[in-house]
């Protein structure tokens, strides 16, 4: 879906972008935009996308293993912005699991952005770069059946504030807060289209956000536009979730 999104003019022309995890979701739409924008784009996951993105080269990394990491960004001559999106977790309720498959969850979203983070601090400083943490409002909220994931990403916030100060003023860290997105997986996530439909209506703007969008959040996060912004979070959730107790109040409802 284009939404009409205009992403020229944010000075990353010709620049190097890391998207982690960009093959498909969120990462393709992120992907997407950074092409837009002009940027050279560098995807890295464990497997190749299934439909190649014009502009964009894959390349194949486990990012919960450090050694390859760090082989894969010195093998690249420069990088000016790098998207920490890789992540995720299966529906998994605490006590119906062992901790061991728990802290693979904490693992992939909150230590492989560090790991990620780390191997690329040098040639981001050499750049005076910036580093784009993906965050979820599941890091600020209870979430039954993804609570390591929630834990991992409150994690993720606080580690991109205290990066941005650590690294400042040659490196920018900051996090896009990210509510419900509609990928191609959404229909299993949310039970059919009857079920996206339905979940699209507890969101104020009374839809899902396209990864597309999510990428112009993260191009901007990125470009000069914001060259004074770090250590910041963006909410990118469609003005958040309607408050459960105003559809249970009685008051002021009409007869």
């Amino acid at each position: 879906m284009d939404n009409g999104i205009g992403l020229h003019g944010t000075g990353l022309r010709g620049k190097v972008a890391v998207v982690t995890g960009g093959t498909r979701g969120v990462g393709a739409g992120i992907a997407r935009a950074f092409v837009r924008a002009g940027a050279e784009v560098v995807v890295c996951a464990r497997r190749p996308p299934e439909e190649p993105v014009e502009g964009v080269r894959f390349a194949p990394v486990d990012l919960r293993d450090a050694g390859t990491v760090r082989g894969f960004f010195g093998g690249l001559a420069r990088v000016d912005v790098l998207v920490n999106n890789a992540g995720g977790t299966p529906y998994r309720m605490l006590a119906d699991s062992e901790a061991e498959r728990h802290a693979r969850v904490l693992e992939l979203n909150l230590t492989a952005p560090l790991t990620a983070s780390l191997a690329a601090y040098e040639q981001l400083r050499r750049a005076k770069g910036s580093v784009v943490m993906i965050g979820s409002v599941s890091g600020s909220r209870p979430s039954p059946g993804s609570a390591a994931y929630g834990a991992a990403k409150a994690g993720l916030e606080h580690l991109a504030r205290s990066m941005a100060v650590e690294w400042a003023p040659e490196v920018r860290v900051n996090t896009l807060v990210l509510g419900m997105v509609r990928t191609e997986l959404s229909h299993l996530h949310y039970g059919g289209e009857e079920g996206v439909a339905a979940v699209s209506r507890t969101v104020p703007l009374g839809r899902l956000a396209e990864p597309l969008e999510v990428g112009a959040a993260a191009v901007f996060l990125a470009s000069e536009a914001a060259a004074y912004i770090s250590g910041a979070s963006l909410l990118v959730h469609g003005g958040g979730e309607r408050p459960a107790f105003l559809d249970a109040a009685t008051a002021n409802k009409e007869s």
